[in-house]
Order: structure tokens, then sequence, then C-alpha cells
């Protein structure tokens, strides 16, 4: 079965989404630099769309945060955003790998899309590759979150007409 790509206009039912995003303000200049890309790439493909923004310290506290937000909010998506950069120990690896495995608990229990955007690089020239230009993370952020609030909805959809 061929997949569906992602309309250049999205359903009338789209404009009604609401995505929240959490960034982290460490590597404040890069994330900043996603976050912008993000919300404008939002609400380029979704005028009406309903955005909220929440900054956290780093990105360890991304997923407690949005465990918060899930549990108290109604929100068809997430975006988690976060720049962490290798140093000499292995704190980044752990912390990524910590944000990760929780980001996708949250949203397997929650059945709430969670897209993953804290990226983890070897230098601040790969983060700024990735948070600016042609490789810039925060655009395809976007676009994963309007997938997958759309596929959602045709799920639910489909749910309640078979109910």
């Amino acid at each position: 079965m061929p997949s569906k790509s992602l309309s250049p206009k999205p359903r009338s039912i789209a404009s009604k989404r609401t995505i929240s995003i959490i960034a982290s303000l460490y590597n404040e200049d890069l994330v900043n630099s996603l976050l912008n890309s993000t919300v404008d790439e939002l609400r380029r493909i979704i005028p009406g769309v309903s955005i909220n923004v929440y900054r956290v310290p780093g990105a360890f506290e991304i997923p407690v945060c949005a465990k918060k937000l899930i549990d108290y909010n109604e929100i068809d998506t997430l975006i988690a955003l976060g720049v962490i950069i290798k140093g000499e120990t292995a704190h980044a690896e752990l912390v990524a790998g910590s944000v990760t495995q929780s980001l996708q608990e949250i949203a397997t229990n929650s059945g709430i899309p969670i897209i993953h955007e804290v990226l983890l690089t070897e230098t601040r020239e790969q983060a700024m590759e990735r948070c600016q230009g042609n490789k810039n993370r925060g655009t395809e952020a976007a676009k994963a979150a309007i997938q997958m609030s759309e596929l959602f909805s045709s799920l639910d959809a489909a749910r309640n007409r078979n109910s």
C-alpha cells in the first residue's frame, strides 16, 4: 500500500490543531533558531494552528514538562527541541539517552505523538548546520508534527466510524 505524503494544503480540520513546543534554554541561540523555523513552518502549512511554547532550563527537563503538559492539556502533538553538544565526558550521551527514552515512554503511554528534535552533536559547527539553513531540523519537526497529527486524526475518525 503506497504511503500518503503530507498534502500542501491540509484539510480544514487541521486548522483546529494544538501543537505544543518545549524548547531548552541551554545553547539558547541554536535552540532559538530551531524554534523559530519550527513555528514559521507550522504557520506556513497551517495558518490557523494553535502553538504553545514552553521553555525549560535544559534538555533533561524536557520530558517532565512533556508529561505535565500531556496530563493537563489538550494537545494534538508535542515537539521537543534542544541541542546537546558532546564534551570530554559521557554527560551528553547520558542526558541524550535519558531524554530519548523518557520521551518515547511518555508518547507510547499517552498516545500523543512527540516529535524528538533534541539534537546530540559532536561539535557546535554540527549543531549550527542542523539548526540553520538547509539541514534545519526545526522545519523537519514541524512537518513531522503535522503528519502525525493528521494521521492520528484519521485513525480517531476511523475508530469513531466503526464504533
